[in-house]
């Protein structure tokens, strides 16, 4: 079973009728012990870095995720999923988030384009992760956000995308797997996504 975390930020129902839809088993939990109980984890969400901070520590959430990411279980971090793994966001002030990966929240610069990047746009893929199955190259995704993650280490880095900037779009390393586009809000492509994730929690 996949548990996906509700701490009352994040399209819920949308990822889990995206999974159901590809007939992959997952659930909304609450809880640490159904996250401790589950074979992998998604932490989807929108809104603020320091909500959902406040929001995982204040339901006694951070460890139980920390700890089942240790223990080698599938992650699939969607938007504030992926931004919350890195050491600090700089939103509203220094905030700081779980520390699995080295690096910042940052906002995008002041520039001619519009800020949230909202809509749909092309992935570059550098590295591509083994839940990438039928994923090509220049593939579209959904995106909306006005902070993207800049990591310390390049070798995690499994897509940018061109927003004015060239910024990483998805990371992944080992069994963690996480975005700033949402899969559920991307049609085809982002079923493709979360089953390619289904598949990799079965062979985990």
């Amino acid at each position: 079973m996949i548990a996906i975390v509700d701490y009352g930020m994040g399209n819920l129902r949308s990822v889990e009728k995206g999974f159901l839809k590809v007939g992959v088993d997952a659930r909304i939990v609450t809880d640490a012990a159904s996250i401790d109980n589950a074979d992998a984890v998604v932490l989807p969400g929108v809104g603020a870095f320091i909500d959902c901070i406040k929001n995982l520590t204040d339901m006694k959430l951070t460890e139980a995720i920390i700890k089942s990411i240790q223990k080698g279980k599938p992650y699939l971090g969607i938007c504030l999923g992926l931004q919350v793994l890195f050491t600090e966001s700089e939103e509203f002030g220094v905030c700081k988030g779980l520390n699995v990966f080295k690096g910042k929240v940052v906002r995008f610069p002041k520039m001619e384009l519009k800020v949230p990047h909202m809509g749909w746009n092309t992935l570059n893929i550098k590295n591509k992760p083994p839940i990438f199955n039928g994923i090509g190259a220049e593939s579209y995704f959904y995106f909306v956000h006005s902070f993207y993650v800049a990591p310390e280490d390049e070798g995690i880095i499994a897509a940018t995308t061109d927003y004015g900037i060239n910024f990483t779009s998805m990371v992944w390393k080992d069994n963690i797997f996480a975005m700033q586009f949402h899969p559920e809000k991307s049609q085809e492509l982002g079923l493709k996504v979360l089953k390619g994730y289904g598949d990799f929690v079965k062979k985990a």
